[in-house]
């Protein structure tokens, strides 16, 4: 997925709300992703290097909200499964892990 710069934008400024709102610190998030501190925060900054990973990220998040009773603010971009977007490796998503 291509993303503009205003999309961009959006998505990093989307990601770091939920995580807020989740109330999780990187380091929890990285512990539950198996993964460090650094690379939750490169995902958060759409520094990846597997166009999943945010994907990952934002169904953990989802998943943090809901076992809270919190509902996730709207994405822009990381919207509805991702099995409608042919280009995503879905089974990397389910599994859950940024490694």
């Amino acid at each position: 997925m291509s993303l503009t710069i205003i999309e961009r934008r959006n998505t990093k400024k989307e990601l770091a709300a939920n995580f807020n709102l989740a109330g999780v610190t990187l380091e929890q998030a990285a512990q539950d992703l198996a993964t460090t501190p650094e690379h939750v925060e490169a995902v958060l900054q759409l520094q990846v290097d597997q166009i999943e990973e945010p994907w990952i990220l934002r169904n953990y998040l989802n998943k943090q909200l809901a076992a809270q009773g919190k509902t996730p603010l709207p994405y822009s971009r990381l919207q509805g499964d991702p099995a409608e977007h042919w280009f995503l490796n879905t089974d990397l998503i389910a599994k859950g892990r940024l490694n």
